[in-house]
């Protein structure tokens, strides 16, 4: 129970040299591509899984939205939720590292994916875009206020997108470490209640892979949303 709370977000090193590149790079070994005329079981599932993915981030999109060269991010889509999926499922192994846990990496990820959605909304429908800073029918007095409002709104979206993956994830984390000591100490104390706090403990971590793979989803989802808004 000595050990640093926080140890485990800590970025990792190897011979005093930062290793989350290759820690960010591994999920791309799980996806490999396939060069054989019929697939394997695997590949076939992955193939499955990523019609589902484009099915449904499609589905908020209109006709015009499903097309070239609209249709050129369903790949950063699809590759976008399977590296946060990945990631986020491989961060729950005992002794890894979760590289979502990290602001600054959920950060470099929503603001060029926002700042694309935004840039595509002003370059292909400008006067639509630049409506939402002023609902119709505002009263006069109501515009600088209401315009100020919807430009913080507007800038505060990417953030909101990294806030709400690492907050998620890292108490997930949190909170599985500190049951997981509580049941080491309370098993040379009281057994029963060790036994019941590991039931705990498994129930949670059931919990933790569903909300890997929902928060994969919801990142995801609100990109593509933004894209929905803007084309």
């Amino acid at each position: 129970m000595n050990e640093n709370l926080f140890a485990s977000f800590i970025t990792p090193t190897m011979m005093g040299f930062p290793i989350v590149v290759a820690i960010i790079m591994f999920p791309s070994i799980l996806f490999p591509s396939s060069k054989r005329l019929i697939n394997n079981r695997l590949h076939s599932f992955q193939h499955w899984l990523i019609k589902l993915i484009i099915k449904q981030m499609m589905l908020i999109h209109t006709p015009k939205g499903r097309t070239w060269p609209l249709m050129m991010w369903t790949l950063m889509i699809v590759s976008l939720i399977m590296f946060i999926g990945s990631t986020n499922l491989l961060g729950l192994l005992p002794h890894t590292f979760t590289p979502t846990t990290q602001l600054s990496m959920n950060l470099s990820m929503a603001i060029p994916l926002w700042a694309g959605a935004v840039i595509t909304g002003f370059r292909h429908k400008l006067k639509s875009s630049l409506a939402h800073f002023l609902p119709q029918g505002t009263p006069i007095s109501l515009i600088p206020m209401l315009i100020i409002i919807e430009t913080i709104s507007l800038f505060i979206q990417p953030m909101a997108l990294a806030v709400r993956l690492t907050a998620n994830i890292t108490a997930g984390h949190l909170l599985m470490h500190l049951i997981g000591g509580a049941t080491l100490v309370l098993m040379n104390i009281s057994p029963p209640t060790a036994t019941i706090t590991f039931i705990i403990l498994l129930l949670l971590t059931i919990l933790e892979f569903a909300v890997a793979l929902i928060q994969a989803y919801v990142f995801t989802l609100l990109v593509s949303l933004y894209l929905h808004d803007n084309t």
